[in-house]
């Protein structure tokens, strides 16, 4: 099948290659140019614009950093929806607003064209390997057509979540449990390293029990050995929480636990730290504590 990949940043390169890998045929565009020639290094053709991948695709996936990002590549000059033919069917494949999501859906069927959003979980590493966890939302009979020889060629699972702007809700929802995750790991192995207990040792003795997860088991390894290279940086998690937070205001919902560790993150970012991993929350207890988990 041929298909446009518009996007190729640290997740949309290795998901475009898995497509490669998989005998699609790619037409691919980034505004960064090294990105796509290393795509195109695999095998995929490139295009000029985000409208010349219409031009030549009607099944486009697209993976950019937020909300207006998709608009502007979807609804904008020499947007997608400038050079759609009716019928052609747009993957949003980005973690946005659900608000975002439905509005675009709307400009979408406009022009007769069919959208669904698909974030995905994982971070680079899933990736990489093709075992991204996929929530989507939309029209469910769209969502069956390109979810074995599509969807499933990059992630491990892939699950239709409702209507559209579900898949970006139970994204937000993900992360939320992700960032809480990795900030009251940071905060229990402080804890341990403070009382002058091994935090390796902790994390050894509580992985397997109530207290262990796949954030943990990701997680805990780069925290104990101070490696903070971006798997998923914390800039882009503040964009998702920044989302949450928006998201349930309009339903006069209150979430605190979120808000603290988005300030926790804004911290660090305001230290310099927005490009590492999520993981680097263990920065945030070494400010506070003077006490770093890796020493």
């Amino acid at each position: 099948m041929k298909i446009g990949f518009i996007g190729l940043g640290i997740m949309g390169k290795p998901m475009s290659k898995n497509l490669l890998k998989a005998g699609h045929k790619l037409v691919v565009y980034d505004i960064r140019r090294e990105n796509t020639d290393d795509v195109m290094g695999a095998g995929a053709e490139a295009a000029v614009s985000s409208r010349a991948v219409a031009e030549s695709c009607k099944t486009i996936i697209t993976m950019l950093p937020n909300s207006p990002h998709v608009k502007a590549v979807v609804c904008g000059e020499n947007g997608i929806l400038e050079g759609a033919a009716p019928g052609t069917i747009l993957m949003d494949m980005s973690s946005i607003a659900p608000a975002a999501s439905r509005e675009i859906a709307k400009e979408c069927a406009a022009k007769g064209v069919t959208m669904i959003d698909a974030p995905v979980s994982g971070g680079e590493p899933k990736a990489i390997d093709g075992t991204l966890s996929i929530m989507a939302g939309g029209d469910k009979a769209v969502f069956d057509r390109v979810k074995d020889d599509i969807l499933l060629k990059m992630g491990a699972s892939a699950v239709w979540c409702g209507d559209i702007g579900a898949g970006n809700t139970v994204k937000l929802a993900n992360q939320i449990i992700v960032a809480l995750n990795i900030a009251v790991l940071a905060e229990a192995l402080t804890l341990a390293r403070m009382a002058d207990v091994d935090p390796g040792i902790v994390f050894d003795a509580i992985k397997g029990g109530l207290a262990g997860s796949t954030v943990m088991n990701a997680k805990a390894p780069m925290i104990l050995a101070g490696n903070f290279k971006p798997g998923f940086k914390i800039d882009l998690h503040i964009k998702d929480l920044a989302n949450a937070i928006d998201t349930a205001r309009g339903l006069d919902l209150p979430l605190p636990l979120t808000a603290q560790v988005i300030e926790m993150m804004q911290a660090l970012q305001t230290d310099g730290f927005g490009q590492e991993d999520h993981s680097a929350l263990a920065r945030y207890y070494k400010k506070i504590s003077g006490v770093g988990i890796d020493e």
